[in-house]
């Protein structure tokens, strides 16, 4: 919900200050509306939900995979349209990807949100309504801010909602935020965030002409100044930085590059998480035996890395798909 409206409207109604804790917290649990909210006064309840509408955002599709993952599309009062996804994991993880804007404006080549057209900013409880929409359905307990958006372009809104999270149920060591390497946003987060909060850095190229072909940013954002922000980050914080390494077939995938990679990176520093690339249209994705040829260069430089488990590529819900195409 709004939660600036929220404790507006109560303050113009002469309600204490800890009302508006009252119905975050019953949102946080997983209320499905203020009639839910047992502690408020009826006359409240009615007035709030004449009044806040209990969620700012408006849910226009949903979507479940064959691997149970679900994929909210959501709009926003102005119109703008936002996805989110929830991933569900047999270890018992709920993990949900938020996004931070409409659209993207830094138009990386190889993710569909990047193609479609930038809207804007969300704020935080736009933010959070995303999750509380999942959180309605059941528990969660994990959460990447790696949907829709660069979360460095919109650091006040996205680091006001993850600290609310706790109450969700997510921890901040449950908490990652993805960014491509916006330095103010970069900056500030090492300097100001002392919370456990999770940083993850996309490179998908070690090479400067190739990463600025696949990420524009890296011409006005060099990559060797992103690493030493992130190095700075590890020694105030002493928390590795996880790396994001999407690989395309016949790009990026070959033990070569793999090579320049693990030259680049401090295995005391960076922890490598390789992503199979979900076709949206431009690339083709790496084979298993090309994903596992560049992992076996990684392992012999004890670079530490992971491959991630694709999830809801059949609804288009996986990691570079999100656009919103309706």
């Amino acid at each position: 919900m709004d939660l600036a409206l929220l404790e507006r409207t109560l303050a113009d109604t002469g309600e204490p200050p800890f009302r508006a804790r009252q119905v975050w917290e019953w949102a946080a649990r997983g209320a499905g509306g203020y009639d839910e909210m047992t502690n408020l006064p009826l006359t409240l309840r009615s007035r709030l939900a004449e009044s806040v509408p209990f969620s700012s955002l408006k849910v226009e599709d949903e979507a479940t995979a064959a691997d149970g993952t679900v994929k909210a599309l959501f709009r926003t009062a102005d119109g703008h349209p936002v996805e989110a996804v929830l991933m569900r994991y047999r270890d018992g993880r709920r993990s949900v990807c938020v996004s931070s804007q409409s659209g993207c404006p830094l138009t990386c080549t190889f993710c569909a949100t990047g193609q479609m057209r930038f809207g804007r900013n969300l704020n935080a409880s736009e933010i959070l309504d995303q999750v509380l929409h999942f959180r309605r359905i059941e528990p969660v307990n994990h959460l990447v801010f790696m949907g829709m958006g660069e979360p460095f372009l919109n650091y006040e809104a996205v680091l006001a909602a993850a600290r609310r999270l706790p109450g969700i149920g997510i921890t901040h060591r449950r908490t990652t935020i993805s960014t491509v390497g916006w330095m103010p946003g970069l900056t500030r987060y090492v300097d100001e965030v002392e919370e456990p909060i999770r940083l993850a850095l996309s490179i998908h190229a070690a090479d400067p002409r190739l990463r600025s072909e696949l990420m524009p940013v890296n011409d006005r954002y060099p990559l060797p100044s992103v690493l030493a922000e992130c190095r700075r980050y590890f020694e105030l914080r002493h928390r590795k930085v996880f790396v994001e390494y999407v690989l395309l077939a016949g790009v990026n995938d070959s033990p070569e590059w793999a090579g320049q990679l693990a030259e680049l990176l401090d295995p005391k520093v960076f922890k490598v998480n390789l992503i199979p690339y979900n076709p949206t249209g431009m690339y083709d994705g790496s084979s298993r035996e090309a994903i596992a040829a560049f992992k076996r260069v990684l392992d012999v430089a004890r670079i530490p890395s992971t491959v991630r488990l694709t999830r809801g590529r059949d609804i288009a819900a996986a990691c570079g798909q999100l656009a919103a195409t309706r």
